[in-house]
């Protein structure tokens, strides 16, 4: 009998399929969710392409009967193919994620008939992933959005006249967003600024080659699915969870933080070249160290580049600095990213690495004290799981909004910019000196421990929202069957 048919302790076990936007980003959470369920029991289909899984954390050996990864090819377009291998938005320019978008349309397809020959009992989509709808409500099977952002971000970004089909309410242009939105009722900072609005507006109602606009994806999936899941907690955000309830008019149901899981005795650290930079790491002091990376999706300027470079210098802080190779690096080594000089110059006080490294050992590591980071909502996770200062440059998407709510709560300090968005290397170095070692920083240092041991690491508070959102997805299939 398949896996789904049989019975664990008296009890059907329950499956469903996790279907993530291809960006690391986003799998990522959706693989912590994963694991989170299987510990209970749940049975996971996790859906991607072949080089994406490849390139996933390793879940813990005693989950894998309960996860299966389902890897899928993803369609070539007939006219602007993307590269060979080019399967995630980090293998890709900026300029072309309309053609992924595109082949991920065409990728539905696949993903449609899997679920078709399967049946799960639930189906978890993206933002992306609207015309899986359609196949689920064929099926009639359960749709939860499960959403990667916080609930203030939701939020913000909720595009009610989409649902109301009237274009009351609709934020024209782009200085509409630099406010909250009427349905905020309490003070609140989670906007964006004047330089952030158009990029933000632009994605949320420009038009695509694709035929159809990222806020029309997202509002499609909000009308059709049964449940929105969120990576948050009401000791962080019940108010905002309470309003994006109202709002949609649906469940709205809080995951916890879901903390990743513990690395203690991981094989990597003893692997090379990453024993050397464990080895380094081991003879720092505790918390001395800044962790510096702006993952995958944002490709980061020349010019911006080498501010932070600079700035890490002037701060005089131990460093471990991670850089995506930037499309404009050629074929050279790290001299064509980096300021002329800038690793002999810091020779000794940190590491830079160009590409891939093992981010969630790294933050782990009890030398790591701060991150200098773009805000998104996983590193976010991580790094106050293990108590790390947060120093926030944000970027793109609602990178901004997650500033604003960590910084409303106390928990990050943002580096100053200019008006236009600009930033100087002083800028960089102020913020981190302020997070490390001022007087200034003390009450976030302070605040920062808190918020590790009484949400972010809590195990007890966080096991609690799972197993209720457990209770859910069960009670779902017993009222179904």
């Amino acid at each position: 009998m398949d896996k789904v048919g049989r019975k664990m302790n008296g009890e059907k076990e329950v499956h469903v399929v996790m279907v993530p936007w291809l960006a690391f980003g986003h799998m990522i959470p959706f693989l912590d969710l994963s694991i989170a369920l299987a510990k209970f029991g749940i049975h996971v289909s996790f859906i991607s392409t072949s080089r994406n899984i490849s390139r996933l954390p390793k879940i813990p050996p005693n989950l894998s009967p309960f996860i299966d990864f389902i890897p899928l090819p993803l369609p070539k377009l007939d006219s602007s193919p993307l590269p060979d291998n080019a399967e995630a938005t980090t293998d890709i320019p900026a300029d072309r994620m309309d053609d992924l978008k595109k082949s991920c349309d065409l990728f539905q397809e696949s993903i449609s008939n899997f679920i078709a020959n399967k049946l799960p009992n639930w189906i978890f989509v993206d933002f992306f992933f609207h015309k899986v709808l359609d196949t689920a409500q064929e099926l009639d099977i359960p749709v939860i959005f499960n959403l990667i952002f916080t609930a203030s971000s939701s939020v913000f970004c909720w595009t009610p006249e989409f649902v109301a089909g009237d274009g009351k309410g609709q934020r024209r242009l782009p200085q509409d967003m630099t406010v909250p939105p009427d349905w905020v009722d309490f003070p609140s900072q989670v906007v964006f600024r004047k330089h952030e609005a158009p990029a933000m507006h632009n994605i949320l109602y420009g038009a695509r080659p694709s035929g159809i606009t990222d806020g029309e994806r997202m509002i499609q999936i909000a009308q059709r699915c049964q449940a929105f899941a969120i990576r948050t907690c009401l000791e962080l955000e019940s108010d905002y969870l309470d309003i994006y309830s109202k709002i949609t008019g649906k469940p709205v149901i809080p995951l916890g933080c879901l903390p990743p899981e513990k690395v203690v005795g991981t094989k990597i650290i003893w692997e090379e070249p990453w024993s050397r930079v464990f080895d380094w790491l081991d003879k720092q002091k505790p918390n001395e160290v800044v962790f510096v990376g702006f993952g995958s999706e944002y490709k980061l300027k020349r010019e911006e580049i080498h501010e932070i470079s600079y700035g890490i210098e002037l701060s005089g802080l131990p460093f471990f600095f991670l850089l995506a190779k930037p499309d404009w690096g050629g074929g050279g080594g790290d001299d064509e990213v980096l300021p002329p000089g800038f690793e002999s110059r810091t020779a000794g006080r940190g590491f830079v690495q160009i590409g891939w490294a093992p981010q969630r050992e790294i933050l782990a590591h009890p030398s790591i004290g701060a991150s200098l980071f773009h805000a998104g909502w996983s590193s976010v996770v991580e790094n106050l799981t293990h108590a790390n200062c947060l120093v926030l440059l944000p970027f793109i998407i609602t990178q901004p909004l997650d500033t604003g709510l960590l910084v409303e709560k106390g928990l990050a300090i943002e580096v100053e910019r200019a008006e236009d968005g600009s930033f100087t290397r002083n800028d960089i170095a102020n913020a981190l000196q302020v997070a490390m070692v001022t007087t200034e920083g003390e009450a976030l240092r302070a605040r920062t421990k808190e918020a590790a041991n009484g949400i972010f690491a809590n195990k007890e508070l966080n096991h609690s929202y799972i197993n209720n959102f457990v209770e859910y997805l069960k009670e779902g299939v017993y009222e179904k069957k």
